[in-house]
């Protein structure tokens, strides 16, 4: 069974590489690798440098320029760098320049969140999905994967109608995505049976962008220990739970986190266990309103939710977690620079959200369990609407 990378054991030594490209700014590929970093953290490396190169378009042959090239290279020879990552997705010749050259492993940001979510599958469906995922991605980089696969097939036993092993290894691949994807569906109808069963009770969906506070507040709400950490994608697989909130029974569920650039393999193995999500009557789309980056990661859950949903329309509580870490720098007079978001005091954040979002929105800070009354209330009153609307004749209950 997969488990968590131990606290002994020695972290590798890892670099991180991004690019700016196009319209991007500095300030947004810094905010970018300093996710891949915690990414990187979370599968148990550890991130001695980063590099940055500006370009129009990426080098067909290494991504990044000759010069950069040179730079990253002389620092992975002198430091005995185990990992170089790369925060976009590297073609398979990129992939096989750059092994060649560094001579330690080269992975990309797809290729990495799909090592932690293999790490982090701890049920046969979670493992299924991701194993899935992982062939589904390994299929067109096999050729840069394995440089014994070019010879032709021989000796006895072996000669065949002349196929080459790598389209061997490509039919293999096939077949156990093929199997895999069987045996999903068989998961899949058991999972449609226990949701049928659970009857018609009001169902809550917790989601959100990775690591923003969901499990803590699944916790809290529910009495119950769903595992939660301060690393990105501590939750896996979808909890369920059975929550009262005043005498109103509903069923709320925790749900895998989101983050930008997720691997398009990753999203379509894991939609079996999003239909939690496109099932659900309610979304709480929780946020870390400390991360300086909020509103994109706002962006990446809505986009990636239209995926999911196929942009059904929901109704939706907006849930701005972890205010007791906001930071709020207030603006000298002489100060002629226009103001950032760090000069915008947690009041104004709230009267401004409440405001510009087409949903209600709340503050609250689950560690600290601020405000957490108010969200139980907020919920409640949108729970009781839609058990109106499904038993009109129920009233007893509120």
């Amino acid at each position: 069974m997969p488990h968590y990378i131990e606290t002994a054991k020695v972290k590798e030594k890892a670099i991180v590489v991004g690019a700016i490209l196009g319209r991007q700014t500095e300030e947004h590929v810094a905010e970018y690798l300093d996710e891949l970093e915690f990414l990187v953290d979370t599968a148990g490396g550890e991130t001695l440098r980063r590099f940055t190169q500006k370009l129009d378009r990426p080098d067909p042959a290494t991504f990044i320029g000759k010069g950069k090239f040179e730079e990253v290279n002389l620092f992975v020879q002198e430091n005995e760098i185990d990992l170089a990552v790369f925060d976009d997705e590297l073609s398979p010749s990129q992939h096989r320049n750059l092994e060649k050259a560094f001579k330690c492993r080269v992975i990309d940001r797809s290729n990495l969140i799909l090592d932690i979510f293999a790490q982090r599958a701890r049920t046969a469906h979670a493992r299924t999905q991701v194993e899935l995922a992982q062939y589904q991605y390994m299929l067109p980089r096999l050729a840069g994967m394995w440089t014994h696969l070019e010879r032709q097939r021989g000796g006895i036993g072996l000669r065949g109608p002349g196929e080459k092993e790598i389209e061997t290894d490509r039919r293999i691949v096939r077949d156990k995505i093929a199997l895999l994807k069987e045996k999903l569906k068989q998961i899949d109808k058991q999972k449609a049976t226990q949701r049928s069963n659970r009857g018609s009770l009001v169902r809550v969906a917790l989601v959100g962008y990775t690591n923003v506070g969901k499990s803590t507040i699944m916790n809290l709400l529910s009495k119950s220990e769903v595992f939660a950490e301060d690393k990105l994608f501590a939750t896996l697989d979808t909890t369920v739970r059975k929550v009262v909130i005043g005498n109103l029974p509903l069923l709320l569920s925790d749900t895998v986190g989101f983050i930008r650039k997720l691997p398009h393999h990753l999203i379509e193995s894991f939609k079996s266990t999003l239909d939690e999500v496109r099932e659900s009557d309610i979304l709480v789309h929780v946020v870390d309103l400390s991360h300086p980056g909020f509103e994109e990661q706002i962006n990446v859950v809505k986009e990636t939710l239209n995926e999911i949903t196929g942009g059904e329309e929901k109704t939706t509580i907006m849930v701005f977690n972890k205010i007791d870490k906001y930071t709020f720098v207030e603006k000298e007079e002489d100060d002629l620079l226009p103001p950032t978001r760090e000069n915008i005091s947690l009041a104004e954040m709230q009267q401004t959200w409440m405001g510009k979002a087409n949903a209600p929105s709340l503050f609250i800070s689950a560690k600290e369990k601020n405000n957490i009354e108010a969200f139980r209330r907020m919920l409640y009153d949108h729970v009781v609407e839609i058990h109106k609307q499904r038993y009109p004749y129920d009233n007893f209950l509120y």
